[in-house]
């Protein structure tokens, strides 16, 4: 089972599922060349795509094209069924920073096919997640910024509250279709600016002001 720390505990937080966002926010959407989503748009990684600080990104070799997604993660920290946005916070342990590595190239074949994403957003080192920064530390998570830069230079850099579906909303969305328990993560989706990583890269994530991870990008 994969183990994320705690920010101020010496006990581990273990990964469970891990939901994701698709086009949560606008800007994204258009650089994608896709409509705008009315309803959050939700898939699935395996948790042992989940990857800590520091440990290597590893592009596949079905792949030449690996992309980074900076998003903010909620850590669920009970089980939640069919709650309401305004209960959303009482089941969120914790927040903390990811990336959503996507094999660019292999799932733009799966959607001229109509085949699922699994494989382009789901493979071993695919969930780059940092320590987790208890809920109760964090006053107002739309006011997060989240930021992803490559060998040094800034990518993407975005506020929470230019998220399409707030935080509230997605897990209350979620919870009328999965139950959510303790340990599952959500990925909350990527403001605009993907772009390719190449072998030897250093990405680095921050959830700016709490925490962050570094990561080289490894390549057949």
């Amino acid at each position: 089972m994969k183990t994320l720390k705690v920010r101020g505990s010496d006990k581990d937080f273990t990964v469970g599922n891990v939901f994701c966002v698709g086009r949560n926010y606008a800007e994204h959407a258009k650089e994608m060349k896709s409509e705008i989503p009315t309803t959050p748009m939700i898939f699935l990684k395996p948790s042992s795509a989940v990857t800590r600080d520091r440990e290597d990104i590893v592009r596949p070799s079905i792949s030449k094209q690996l992309h980074h997604e900076v998003e903010l993660v909620v850590a669920i920290g009970s089980h939640a069924k069919n709650v309401s946005p305004q209960d959303a916070q009482k089941h969120i342990f914790g927040y903390a920073v990811g990336l959503d590595m996507t094999l660019r190239d292999i799932q733009a074949e799966a959607k001229t096919k109509g085949l699922p994403w699994t494989i382009a957003k789901g493979f071993d080192t695919s969930a780059p997640v940092s320590e987790i920064i208890p809920a109760s530390m964090v006053r107002n998570p739309q006011s997060l910024e989240i930021r992803c830069s490559v060998n040094g230079a800034l990518r993407q850099r975005t506020t929470i509250d230019k998220m399409i579906f707030s935080v509230d909303s997605v897990i209350a969305f979620i919870s009328t279709l999965f139950t959510l328990e303790a340990g599952d993560l959500v990925f909350t989706g990527t403001p605009e600016g993907v772009g390719t990583v190449n072998g030897g890269d250093l990405l680095r994530a921050e959830l700016v002001g709490w925490t962050s991870i570094s990561h080289h990008v490894k390549t057949p």
